[in-house]
């Protein structure tokens, strides 16, 4: 297939495209928007092609799991599994919009939900990796309005800043009136409001959509675009990434990939559907197998913050259970370690692994609520020595 023979060629996304468009958060001020360069350079991502003997075997055992697991044939979405790029097996069925009788083929992007945080992170490291942004830079001090004085862009994407979820805080009529919301908009009731903190910052890990929601805003600041042209220049148009794209409600509802409940009904919009950063990414398997195989480059990141992603930040109670930079991950005493994001949306449920050791990829998306997708994580003991039991209740969390 042609699309395998792409891999070894998948550009890098390194820093910014030269535009002259004005960021969301600079259209009401005289900023002038400054100039970047994108340089592309092959990631020269080497990975030795399986055995013959090897993907037969495996894809006797991802097969068993697949029908086991969908065995009414209910999958509305794509299922992939992928070693060394390699594509081991894959399935689509269900439909994008029900009632137009539009199936889901592998080119059809459909809502990511939460895993939109693993890409929106990718971005904000390559400003980082690029000296365009520091890591540990006071978040007040690139968005002024930001009322917290002690959080910084880490805390934001490894989910220890304190902040509040923004879906709950505005749920509140007297806040918002439900009127189409903004991350301008999440920025400037903040600043309002000053909404008291869930706890002190970097005291803990707290899991909120709001850390990244401000990040979406961050990256407007830097690089002086609107976040969903950042996202396209900076990571899914380098990486080919061509079916992937950040959703805008004004442009996109009547044609995106609906999503609906487990009994086929269909969700309608809502006030919070216009916000980025956190979810409202719509992508394929494959084009998230694309962004997994660059990640193995050495262009990727600098050795010293990739390692910084990769690492787990919250200690305060025991477990296997941690968060890096953009990244969830199970850390067990054997040494190995897992690394994933889920995401649930509406009813958009999808998972992304990554099994770095092994250099597996096990990608799960779906448009019609399921928890399925969440099970692709029990593939992992088919690849290496992953101390999960196949019939172990627990899932990944979202």
């Amino acid at each position: 297939m042609k699309f395998l023979r792409i891999f070894p060629y998948i550009i890098a996304f390194t820093c910014i495209s030269c535009l002259k468009e004005k960021s969301t958060l600079a259209e009401n001020t005289n900023e002038e928007t400054v100039d970047t360069v994108l340089h592309i350079t092959p990631l020269n991502t080497k990975l030795t092609k399986p055995s013959k003997a090897f993907i037969n075997s495996k894809t006797a055992t991802i097969e068993h799991f697949y029908h086991k697991l969908w065995s009414r044939n209910d999958l509305s979405g794509g299922f992939l599994v992928a070693k060394n790029g390699k594509i081991l097996f894959e399935k689509y069925g269900g439909y994008a919009n029900r009632s137009e009788k539009e199936e889901i083929s592998a080119n059809t992007p459909v809502h990511i939900a939460s895993v939109s945080k693993v890409l929106t992170a990718a971005v904000v490291l390559k400003l980082i990796d690029r000296n365009k942004l520091d890591l540990d830079a006071k978040v007040n001090t690139l968005l002024p309005e930001f009322p917290y004085e002690d959080i910084t862009v880490r805390m934001l994407l490894n989910h220890r800043s304190g902040l509040p979820n923004y879906a709950y805080v505005l749920d509140d009529r007297a806040i918002w009136d439900r009127s189409m919301l903004t991350n301008k908009d999440i920025l400037d009731l903040f600043a309002q409001h000053k909404f008291d903190l869930y706890f002190k910052s970097d005291k803990k890990f707290g899991y909120c959509n709001t850390n990244y929601a401000m990040l979406a805003l961050i990256i407007e600041k830097v690089t002086h675009m609107n976040y969903r042209d950042a996202m396209k220049k900076i990571l899914f148009d380098p990486l080919g990434m061509k079916n992937t794209y950040v959703f805008d409600y004004q442009k996109d509802r009547e044609t995106a990939s609906r999503s609906y409940k487990g009994n086929n009904v269909l969700y309608g919009w809502d006030f919070l559907d216009d916000v980025y950063g956190d979810k409202n990414i719509y992508s394929t398997p494959r084009d998230l197998l694309k962004f997994d195989l660059a990640t193995y480059s050495k262009k990727f990141l600098n050795p010293k913050l990739y390692n910084e992603v990769f690492q787990g930040y919250s200690y305060e109670h025991k477990g296997t259970k941690n968060y890096g930079l953009g990244i969830r991950m199970h850390e067990w005493e054997t040494g190995e370690k897992l690394f994933y994001h889920n995401g649930w949306w509406h009813g958009n449920t999808s998972s992304y692994i990554t099994l770095k050791k092994d250099t597996v990829t096990l990608i799960c998306l779906s448009n019609k609520f399921s928890y399925k997708p969440y099970k692709i994580w029990k593939l992992s003991p088919a690849f290496g020595k992953y101390p999960i039991k196949p019939d172990k209740n627990e899932d990944l969390e979202l």
